[in-house]
C-alpha cells in the first residue's frame, strides 16, 4: 500500500509540473508532447532532434514512466537505442515494479540492446531481482552468458531467495539450465519456501530440466562418495 501511495504521489507531482510548464513555457510543453508521441511511434528522427536541442532524455511521462522504459512498453527499439546511447541518460532508473532497462531487455531476449546497456555500465548486480534472473526466466542463453562474462552473481537471490537457476528450471529452457549448471550454479540452495531448482522444474513440469538437475545431483553425490 505504501508503494502505491508513493507511486501516485509521484504521478501527481508530474501532472502538476506539466501543468505549470504548459502555462509558463508553451513551447517546452509542446516539445514534451512531441517527445512522448515520437516514443510511442518509434519516430527516432523526432526524438533525435529534440535531444539535440537539449531535451532531457530522463524526462518521465505523465504516468511517471521514464522515457527509456516507455520505449520498451511500446516496443520502440530504435528510439530505445538512441536514448540508451545518450550520455546523459540514467540507465539504471526503475519503473513502478523496480525493473531496470537491462532487466527488461534480458527478459525479452534483446541481445544487442543488452550488450549496449552493459557496454554503457548499466548495473548488472544489485539486491532483489537481477537481469540474470530475467534472462534465465526467458531462457536467453546468449544474454545469460553475456551477464556471466560481466561478473553477474550466478546465485543471486530474489526477495524470496529464488535464484536464476530456479527461474530457468521452471520458466526457461533446457539450454539455460545446462549453461547455468556448467557455470557453477548451486542446484542445492533453497529459497524461503524451501524449494530447490529441481522442485521448480517439477512444479513447472519441465522434464528436460528435471533430467539435467537430477543428473547434476547424481554426479555431485558420486564425486562426494569418491572423496570419502
Amino acid at each position: 500500500m505504501l508503494n502505491l501511495i508513493i507511486y501516485f504521489n509521484k504521478v501527481l507531482k508530474y501532472v502538476v509540473l506539466y501543468t505549470f510548464i504548459s502555462f509558463l513555457f508553451p513551447a517546452t510543453a509542446g516539445s514534451y508532447e512531441d517527445f512522448f508521441k515520437a516514443i510511442r511511434n518509434d519516430e527516432v528522427k523526432v526524438v533525435s532532434n529534440l535531444l539535440t536541442r537539449g531535451f532531457d532524455p530522463n524526462t518521465v511521462s505523465l504516468n511517471a514512466e521514464p522515457a527509456i522504459l516507455l520505449c520498451l512498453i511500446h516496443d520502440s527499439l530504435k528510439t530505445f537505442e538512441l536514448i540508451a546511447k545518450h550520455p546523459k541518460t540514467q540507465l539504471n532508473v526503475r519503473n513502478a515494479h523496480s525493473e531496470t532497462a537491462l532487466m527488461l531487455v534480458s527478459l525479452r531476449g534483446y541481445t544487442q540492446l543488452a550488450k549496449l546497456l552493459v557496454s554503457r555500465q548499466a548495473d548488472i548486480n544489485h539486491t532483489g531481482w537481477t537481469p540474470l534472473h530475467y534472462a534465465a526466466t526467458g531462457g536467453h542463453v546468449e544474454i545469460i552468458q553475456l551477464l556471466l562474462d560481466e561478473s553477474a552473481y550466478i546465485d543471486a537471490e530474489s526477495p524470496n531467495g529464488s535464484t536464476p537457476l530456479m527461474m530457468a528450471a521452471r520458466y526457461g529452457n533446457a539450454k539455460s539450465v545446462q549453461l547455468l549448471l556448467n557455470e557453477g550454479a548451486d542446484f542445492e540452495v533453497k529459497n524461503q519456501l524451501g524449494l530447490t531448482a529441481l522442485d521448480f522444474a517439477i512444479q513447472g513440469k519441465r522434464p528436460e530440466a528435471i533430467k539435467l538437475l537430477e543428473t547434476a545431483m547424481k554426479l555431485a553425490n558420486s564425486d562426494s562418495n569418491r572423496t570419502k
